[in-house]
């Protein structure tokens, strides 16, 4: 059997329960992917991203759902080492993967080399979202997993002073028609490190050339320091992300102090003697 036909089994079968049911839950629970739609999986290197395109694969491959997808891989101005990597991971994996050129590394190094991160996300978002308007595409998927989310509510509580998470799907406000979505909701890192590790594959992290040089008091220092917490308190009590997850979907607003929506907030004090 073929390599990549090996690596596709094993998701289907070797981690059913940890990655592709958990896949298909996502997909079904939060209505990420319907009949017809058009969707462009964004591909940057990683494990996320390669591991989405395969489950994508194997959802059009037996899914009951009539769908296309594009997988496209945005180059920001990578280093040809890591460049290739990415071409032969796709070989490798046998995804027949669309790149396109962005300049993204070298305008962030002239406007913001101090603080890199949060400018090189949004302009490469906007760049995405015009590649899927120009693929006549209505959604676009990102490998964003269930350990982001919580870290990500994590990270707005303790350094935004803000209860907010990562959705699973999102409209886009600058694009019409166009929707962000995140089928690995539900899948946590260790499963997708697991599945990596089993299948012997190799994939670029970041493969930003800020990464060595971002200060430590980035927000990116601030995330693994989340992402330690987080482990450190599995140790302790190995439900507690299940929990901080959950909570997010099980909100009291009878006993919050105050609530925003569209910049608008609201007062517990404005209901209370009613």
């Amino acid at each position: 059997m073929e390599e990549y036909k090996e690596i596709e089994r094993s998701i289907i079968k070797k981690y059913r329960k940890e990655i592709w049911s958990k896949f298909v839950r996502a997909i079904s629970d939060y209505e990420l992917i319907k009949e017809n739609d058009n969707v462009m999986v964004c591909i940057s290197g990683g494990k996320d991203s390669f591991l989405l395109a395969k489950c994508v694969q194997e959802l059009i491959r037996h899914g009951k759902i009539k769908f296309q997808a594009h997988y496209v891989v945005m180059d920001p101005g990578y280093n040809k080492i890591n460049r290739e990597y990415i071409e032969n991971n796709s070989k490798k994996l046998n995804i027949p993967i669309e790149i396109f050129e962005s300049d993204i590394f070298n305008v962030v190094d002239n406007i913001s080399s101090d603080s890199p991160c949060y400018l090189c996300a949004r302009m490469r978002r906007g760049y995405l979202y015009s590649k899927a308007k120009e693929l006549g595409c209505n959604k676009i998927a990102l490998g964003h997993h269930f350990d982001d989310v919580i870290e990500t509510t994590l990270l707005s509580m303790f350094y935004g002073a803000e209860l907010k998470t990562m959705m699973p799907k999102l409209h886009s406000d600058n694009f019409e028609g166009l929707e962000l979505i995140r089928p690995l909701y539900l899948i946590k890192e260790h499963d997708i490190l697991s599945w990596k590790k089993s299948n012997n594959l190799e994939f670029i992290n970041c493969a930003c050339k800020f990464t060595d040089g971002v200060n430590k008091h980035e927000q990116l220092s601030k995330r693994k320091e989340i992402k330690e917490l987080i482990n450190n308190l599995r140790k302790i009590y190995s439900d507690i992300d299940h929990n901080i997850f959950k909570s997010l979907d099980n909100i009291n607003l009878n006993c919050v102090l105050g609530t925003k929506k569209d910049g608008n907030y609201k007062s517990f004090l404005e209901d209370y003697d009613k």
